[in-house]
């Protein structure tokens, strides 16, 4: 009796494993209803190493803004798009116009000493509401890492990085904000969303 009974439990626990596994594996591919599930992975990028945003949406072929800053470098803005957690989110494409590699500015990450210890990034990076007069900065996670492109160092000549950044969002009257980025030309862009 005592050699069934330990058999049966065993066949038991092992079903119950089975059971869990399997639902498990049902939920984790199961949609849940929710497909509008924000997109927050990063891929490396081929010409320079940082990481970009796997899916630009709302970009047309038309930049909002297109930005000069230093030794050849241009920013062309491709969006800004306001979403319903409160964030805006700037895509755009930072090109080497330039006929040589170009070593990024490190003035592109700012002054704060929270981003500069996270290495490169476009954390100086501020939009500036003027009809309420604030300035939203690059928001930052909970170990202080800007949540922006970061980790590239040059662009070689003729090569692009796509490049995002996020700000909170300034009140849902406002439209347009001025973008700004240390050693660029300001633009005004128009927020979606």
């Amino acid at each position: 009796m005592r050699i069934w009974f330990t058999s049966a439990a065993r066949r038991g626990t092992v079903a119950l494993a089975v059971a869990a596994g399997l639902a498990l594996g049902v939920a984790g591919c199961g949609s849940g209803g929710d497909d509008k599930k924000p997109d927050t992975s990063a891929s490396a990028s081929k010409s320079s190493g940082g990481s970009d945003p796997s899916a630009q949406e709302g970009q047309s072929d038309e930049p909002l803004a297109e930005l000069k800053g230093s030794n050849g470098l241009l920013l062309q803005l491709t969006s800004a798009q306001r979403d319903s957690g409160g964030f805006i989110t700037v895509n755009g494409d930072l090109k080497n116009d330039g006929d040589k590699s170009l070593v990024i500015p490190s003035a592109l990450s700012g002054n704060e000493t929270e981003i500069i210890k996270n290495g490169p990034s476009l954390g100086g990076a501020t939009l500036v509401d003027s009809k309420s007069k604030k300035r939203y900065y690059v928001l930052r996670d909970t170990d202080g890492r800007p949540l922006t492109t970061t980790g590239f160092t040059t662009i070689k000549a003729g090569d692009s990085l796509a490049v995002f950044m996020q700000f909170p969002a300034p009140p849902s009257s406002t439209t347009e904000v001025s973008f700004e980025l240390p050693t660029f030309s300001v633009a005004t862009i128009k927020i979606s969303g």
